[in-house]
């Protein structure tokens, strides 16, 4: 998540929420990403430097937990610039120009200048900070799925370019040897149905076969994937989308709540000016009087029953609204005690975190070593592929 000022409703609905279930399910880096928030903020330093330690403090009082999740910063890592700048030199220029989002956020952000190599290579970074942990899984709404396909091509083609060994089918053969002859003859039978009939049955059954072989190394496993297809060893493999539901968080005025609109409830808020707010929300236009009825689909507020009301309340508001039953702020109050429900802990624990900023930066000190630790092991491993590894 980008450091670009302070979280709100919508990172809790739309990113945050999942993420708290993820992390017991998932082996979990959820780190700052602070390098990649120069991309659109580079001459706005003061706003990512003085949100950094805020936004973490707003995801331990959200329920992300450093025993369950590795928390840190990217720039603390730099590793990833390093695997950045060697992707970048085999990432083709035409690839980065056409991620649907480069073209859509240099019009949305018209008011920035956008003509740099880091926001045309955010991509490239992006992939960086995925591959440089193996992930298998990267969650994601529909709208980032692009930026994931593209790190899946980086990693390909780099494992392409740089996964053929000198003696890679010597090592093949090798390593089909120790699996013992029964098992080398079905992994060699296999590889054929594939290879010569496109058979992606006996590609997922090769794969699978491979997974529970003990005793190959990770490195011979590695060869063995590559060989299936014949693309070589897999140095960097190619990660899966997990997609998440998107946020249906609605702003204050009924578009997508966003800091770029002004429309947003902020986690640590004041609750009175939260409830203000609220209060002022736009409601339908047919409504001018307090005796009109009016149509809940056709108003701003109703989306937001839809996420904070039960089923009951839901029928309590078409059927009073329709009616001219209800006043719109009868309809709005129960929306209030919600959000300020839903809010309250988070407001507690994150004024508890706030209290205690060296707690909150050992958290962060712990996180990075772990990741830098899971990132040297890849860059190892990158180097020695690229024939960087010298004597």
């Amino acid at each position: 998540m980008r450091p670009t000022g302070r979280l709100h409703l919508g990172h809790y609905r739309g990113v945050l929420m999942n993420w708290t279930r993820l992390q017991h399910e998932y082996e979990c880096y959820f780190f700052v990403a602070d390098w990649h928030a120069l991309t659109t903020h580079y001459d706005d330093r003061e706003v990512i430097s003085d949100t950094v330690l805020d936004m973490v403090i707003d995801w331990l009082a959200c329920g992300i937990d450093p025993a369950d999740a590795r928390l840190f910063i990217q720039s603390r890592i730099p590793e990833h610039a390093e695997l950045h700048l060697l992707l970048s030199m085999v990432t083709p220029l035409g690839w980065l120009e056409r991620v649907p989002s480069y073209k859509d956020q240099r019009e949305r952000l018209n008011d920035r200048d956008l003509d740099t190599y880091g926001f045309l290579g955010y991509p490239v970074l992006q992939s960086a900070d995925i591959l440089i942990y193996r992930a298998g899984l990267v969650p994601v709404g529909e709208d980032q799925a692009a930026h994931v396909e593209v790190t899946r091509e980086i990693a390909r083609r780099f494992n392409f370019i740089f996964g053929r060994e000198p003696d890679f089918e010597e090592r093949v053969e090798a390593a089909t040897r120790k699996m013992g002859k029964r098992t080398a003859r079905l992994y060699r039978d296999l590889r054929r149905r594939y290879q010569e009939k496109g058979d992606e049955e006996a590609l997922a059954t090769a794969r699978a076969l491979l997974e529970t072989q003990q005793n190959i190394s990770i490195g011979d496993r590695e060869r063995l994937m590559g060989n299936l297809d014949g693309g070589g060893r897999a140095i960097l493999p190619e990660p899966q989308v997990l997609l998440t539901p998107a946020s249906r968080m609605p702003g204050v005025d009924g578009q997508k709540m966003s800091k770029s609109y002004g429309n947003t409830i902020e986690l640590r808020e004041d609750p009175d000016r939260i409830a203000d707010k609220l209060r002022r929300m736009p409601t339908d236009p047919a409504r001018v009087r307090r005796t009109d009825p009016g149509e809940p689909e056709k108003c701003p507020v109703w989306r937001l029953h839809e996420i904070y009301s039960d089923e009951a309340r839901r029928a309590w508001v078409q059927e009073g609204c329709r009616s001219a039953g209800i006043g719109c702020l009868d309809c709005k109050q129960p929306l209030i005690d919600s959000v300020l429900a839903e809010l309250e802990p988070i407001r507690r624990r994150a004024l508890e975190y706030a209290s205690e900023p060296d707690e909150v930066r050992s958290i962060l000190q712990a996180g990075c070593e772990e990741a830098r630790e899971t990132a040297g092991e890849t860059m190892e491993e990158v180097r020695r592929a690229m024939g960087f590894d010298y004597r």
